[in-house]
């Protein structure tokens, strides 16, 4: 193009715009900025309406006000503001770039103004939160269209006021404008942010009955409503009667699998995205190794990280962010750290899931260290950043410290504090033992707290023995959460610590009379790509000799060495030699010992489990049942897999 440009003996107008566009329609921005003052020291005779409004495009794509400023000097000095075909994109620009104050001169300024012009001045205002004006505006145009109302919408939907934008919706239907897919696309992610479900599901007869239900962009945003709506299965209905799927569409329907816990769906969802030679971007195999993060899945996890190394999406800060979570989570975090240090771009949410990953393993002197970088480097923390840093200080028994973070969170960085962060802080003071501070602490929270803060609570008063503060929580419990079964399982653990059975009889009378049913503890493990599942007394796994045998001469071995079971942590009255047989027979000890049986040594074990409420009993378990000469040639993982 350029020696074919370059040959031309006597250039015009027409020659200058189709090179200036060329660089432009390729991504040369900068090149195209050169032509253009190439073209200018040739003389303004060749500039018209076609120059100015290709430069303008390019301003807005390259977020360039200040080269949109100086075109605008230029187009009023030489007189083309008079021409919408300029004046529309001098406009869309301002608007585009943030600078509505300017875009209102341009538009107040122009001699003429065509339902473009009112239409991209009506997006602006939206966009800018600028409400009134945008709606006097609408009010006081001569004519309107879709586009004008969908420009409304949609800018409102982009600052966040979804109610608004849903009412406009409304109003647009019944003064009978035509709705298109953007129309739809905006209002349905405003319904699925606000959680509208009956409003959503109102939309979606509405776009069958204009026939817009075959279409790939309405359909994902369908998807994506219903996921965010908690009714995954509407999201899966959406989905399987698509005509035509897109990267987009398959995306939302695996991102909708991650947002309702269905991890497992979203990794073979991801799976037949492939073999349906779906090529995936950045975001869909982000979600699909977030999705091994949340199972701990190790092995696909890193299938997909080779995944992104050949396809070059591991230069996605998603991407890496997401392989971050994985490795840490599997208890891998040399690898997570590994990863971060890799990243040429780094947001917050990097630093937050680095972060989390050793707030995890309780390395809260790192925990703090990389906190207080994060904030050097000028980065803003938010919600999930404390939480981590705020269960670091509970770990390690930094009360003073977590404190004062969480002191700062609120009335330094602004952050409202949620359930979460209330939680963190009543383990915070229940682990060091200062249970009187963390009723107090309960007292003032402006909410109760969920089943995880009284389950705190009451597992340190199990520790410490404060029968006092043990029953006010488990009362306290059973009022807000009835049927939930952790109450009755801790205040009955406190009591078989004191030896007081009859009460423990009571308790589980009650759990009985009221249909209370606890959870049963599994544990599994993954071997050649089987997963093998155990629970307590388990008579099913087909190595069931082999392992009792096995566990017996481990037990031996540690007893040789001096190992003591701690039998305060079974529950149930019955004599010593029973109690020994009870703690043999674990679903975790069961699961370990499969591990130290046939995986090769110096290969890691990781072993899973699904009640997050036993995690200290288990974590004491592993530290004292196991003999350091059982397991010298492995390395243990212990994750749960409860939220």
């Amino acid at each position: 193009m350029r020696g074919m440009f370059d040959s031309i003996p006597r250039r015009d107008g027409i020659s200058w715009n189709a090179f200036i566009s060329g660089y432009v329609n390729s991504g040369r921005f900068d090149d195209a900025v050169r032509a253009y003052r190439s073209m200018l020291e040739e003389g303004t005779m060749n500039l018209n309406r076609i120059t100015f409004s290709t430069m303008l495009i390019l301003s807005s794509d390259m977020d360039c006000v200040d080269l949109g400023r100086q075109l605008h000097g230029q187009i009023a000095r030489l007189g083309f503001l008079s021409y919408m075909f300029v004046a529309n994109p001098l406009l869309d620009m301002y608007s585009k770039l943030g600078f509505v104050y300017d875009a209102k001169q341009v538009f107040q300024e122009a001699p003429e103004r065509n339902l473009v012009m009112y239409n991209t001045m009506i997006a602006g205002f939206s966009r800018c939160g600028m409400f009134r004006d945008s709606w006097l505006l609408l009010h006081s145009m001569p004519e309107r269209d879709s586009i004008t109302w969908t420009s409304m919408i949609t800018g409102l939907m982009q600052i966040g006021r979804d109610r608004e934008a849903v009412f406009l919706l409304r109003e647009m239907r019944l003064e009978g404008y035509f709705m298109d897919q953007f129309t739809f696309g905006s209002v349905l992610a405003a319904c699925g942010r606000l959680g509208a479900l009956k409003e959503g599901s109102q939309l979606h007869a509405c776009i069958i009955k204009t026939g817009y239900q075959d279409n790939v962009f309405v359909g994902s945003a369908l998807i994506d409503m219903y996921s965010k709506c908690d009714s995954i299965k509407y999201a899966e209905k959406v989905f399987q009667h698509m005509t035509h799927k897109n990267t987009v569409s398959w995306t939302a329907m695996l991102v909708g699998y991650s947002q309702n816990g269905l991890s497992e769906e979203a990794i073979k969802l991801f799976c037949g995205m492939q073999e349906n030679s779906i090529v995936p971007d950045d975001v869909t195999l982000g979600s699909a190794v977030s999705s091994c993060a949340d199972l701990a899945s190790l092995e696909e996890g890193a299938q997909f990280h080779g995944q992104a190394l050949v396809s070059g999406l591991i230069s996605s800060t998603p991407v890496s962010n997401s392989l971050i979570t994985l490795y840490g989570r599997c208890g891998i975090i040399e690898d997570s750290l590994k990863m971060f240090k890799e990243m040429k771009v780094r947001d917050e949410i990097s630093w937050t899931a680095l972060i989390s990953c050793y707030a995890q393993f309780g390395k809260a002197k790192e925990t703090i260290h990389l906190f207080e970088e994060m904030l050097s480097h000028g980065l803003k923390s938010d919600e999930a950043t404390f939480v981590g840093v705020l269960s670091a200080c509970s770990r390690a028994g930094l009360v003073e410290k977590g404190q004062l973070y969480f002191d700062s969170m609120v009335n330094e960085h602004g952050i409202t504090a949620t359930p979460d962060h209330y939680t963190c802080m009543i383990d915070l003071f229940s682990r060091a033992g200062r249970l009187e501070e963390a009723k107090d602490f309960i007292s003032k929270m402006p909410f109760v707290p969920d089943a995880v803060g009284w389950g705190t609570l009451l597992s340190s008063c199990r520790k410490y023995g404060n029968m006092e503060i043990a029953k006010w929580a488990a009362d306290s419990f059973f009022e807000l959460h009835p049927q939930h079964p952790a109450a009755y399982i801790l205040l009955s653990s406190i009591y078989a610590a004191q030896g007081d059975w009859d009460r423990v009889a009571q308790l589980r009378k009650g759990m009985r009379d009221k249909g209370v049913r606890k959870e049963t503890g599994y544990s599994w493990i993954k071997f050649k790509n089987k997963v093998h599942i155990f629970s307590a007394d388990d008579q099913s796994s087909p190595y069931l000799d082999q392992i009792y045998a096995h566990s017996e001469q481990l037990n031996l071995k540690m007893i040789r060495e001096g190992y003591k079971p701690d039998l305060s942590s079974v529950l149930q009255d019955v004599e010593d030699s029973e109690k020994i047989r009870m703690l043999k027979h674990h679903s975790e000890r069961l699961a370990i010992v499969f591990g130290l049986m046939f995986i090769p040594p110096g290969l890691p074990i990781r072993v899973k489990w699904n009640m997050l409420m036993w995690r200290f009993l288990v974590i004491g378990f592993m530290r004292n049942y196991l003999s350091k000469s059982a397991i010298q040639d492995s390395k243990i993982s212990m994750q749960s897999n409860t939220c």
